[in-house]
């Protein structure tokens, strides 16, 4: 990376401001443990009317994936059994609320015709085309283009200063600079970007001419990927992607790849902080990076929800939920079932490896998620050898978790040997 990913601090932390007036909206401003309420249902059942927030005593009306389409009956699952099998079976548990009403025109502001949306055939050819440059081999490819030089400058812009926030001026700005690398954005513009994550149409705006420039000359960047990717259609002829569908993409991608991952590193980061001796197993062992930040997504997923549109009525463990309704996923309860993981609501690095539902399953199991498993171990792998006795800052106020469909950390404020 020739440019140094230097970023404003200032605007850092107002657009990734957990209780700022876009993320209120999701819960922003919650700062209960949502878990024991979360048993108490499951026990009772591994299906409920009502959505989350709802069955949790919010009265306030949220926004999330599903939510709040008024007009549609809600329900929630919570037990394992009952989310995996919902993210397994997208005949039923569609993607897209035109799945139940074609002609319905709510929806995701500007992202009704992407992959989050699709279902069938359709998604299945629409993802193959981006795939290979998300699955586990391709991970140095990131790290060597993007990564290690964005956490190598941040970590340097503190280094001698003994103390730092690892939050928002580390782990926020890791995503984002990496994904708006690989289209080709450069640094100083990466924030103008993340400001538009709500307005598909002025995102585009930046993908405009770097989409004009990799068609006369691709480069080694995901933009080239989606500009010579090829697809054969239902009648055997192979098609380009058109601009829009390169827009489609695009602004998927940027909006998924730096709104997610950060706030999970946050969690993992405030996690192995706040239990010293796990903290210094990991760092006298590498091999244990990986299992921290595994159970890190089980024990704490940062998007604890998503949903589903209801195509056909079901009689779904134990309870009838008739089509033209939307079942919520609560992976957050089906990660911390007793009936999987023994202790489930312990942060164990040590405990057998099983698969959690932090990034979903089935058809639509998150694409990034070998990028976001990548960026989390460059990047705290780099803290662990680079800041010598790191640990959190005994003069300030320790992380603690907030906020309801989007969970994380507001600040980590940490000390280490200069």
């Amino acid at each position: 990376m020739s440019e140094q990913p230097v970023l404003d601090r200032d605007r850092m932390r107002e657009l990734f401001d957990l209780r700022n007036s876009i993320v209120m909206f999701t819960g922003g401003n919650y700062t209960d443990d949502p878990y024991p309420i979360w048993h108490e249902l499951r026990d009772q059942a591994p299906v409920h009317a009502g959505t989350p927030h709802e069955l949790n005593g919010i009265e306030d009306d949220l926004f999330f994936h599903g939510l709040p389409f008024p007009e549609w009956p809600h329900f929630t699952a919570f037990s394992w059994t009952a989310c995996d099998e919902a993210y397994r079976n997208d005949i039923v548990f569609a993607s897209s609320a035109t799945a139940v009403d074609p002609e319905y025109e709510g929806g995701l502001r500007g992202y009704e015709s992407s992959l989050l949306t699709m279902g069938g055939a359709e998604h299945r050819r629409y993802r193959s085309l981006v795939q290979p440059s998300f699955v586990p081999a391709k991970a140095q490819w990131w790290i060597t283009n993007w990564m290690q030089a964005t956490v190598d400058a941040l970590i340097d812009t503190i280094l001698e200063e003994g103390r730092g926030e690892l939050n928002v001026d580390f782990c926020a700005a890791i995503p984002v600079i990496t994904i708006t690398g690989s289209f080709g954005i450069p640094v100083h513009q990466a924030l103008d970007v993340r400001e538009t994550v709500s307005d598909p149409q002025k995102m585009i705006e930046f993908l405009v001419p770097i989409v004009e420039a990799r068609r006369d000359e691709p480069a080694d960047d995901l933009i080239s990927v989606l500009v010579e990717a090829e697809y054969t259609d239902e009648d055997g002829k192979i098609h380009r992607l058109s601009d829009r569908e390169i827009y489609s993409f695009a602004t998927l991608l940027l909006a998924a790849g730096s709104g997610t991952t950060w706030k999970q590193m946050g969690i993992t980061l405030a996690a192995l902080l706040q239990r010293p001796d796990v903290l210094a197993a990991v760092r006298d062992d590498r091999s244990l990076l990986k299992p921290a930040i595994e159970e890190s997504l089980r024990w704490m997923p940062t998007d604890p929800a998503f949903a589903r549109w209801v195509a056909e009525d079901i009689d779904f463990h134990g309870t009838h939920i008739p089509r033209g309704s939307i079942l919520h996923i609560n992976l957050g309860a089906a990660n911390r079932d007793p009936s999987r993981w023994d202790r489930p609501d312990e942060y164990d690095i040590y405990r057998p490896l099983k698969p959690s539902l932090a990034f979903g399953s089935g058809p639509h199991v998150c694409l990034g998620m070998h990028v976001a498993r990548a960026e989390m171990t460059t990047g705290i792998g780099a803290l662990l050898d680079r800041l010598p006795n790191l640990r959190l800052d005994p003069d300030a106020e320790p992380p603690s978790p907030l906020g309801f469909y989007e969970r994380g950390v507001m600040e980590i404020p940490v000390v280490f040997d200069a």
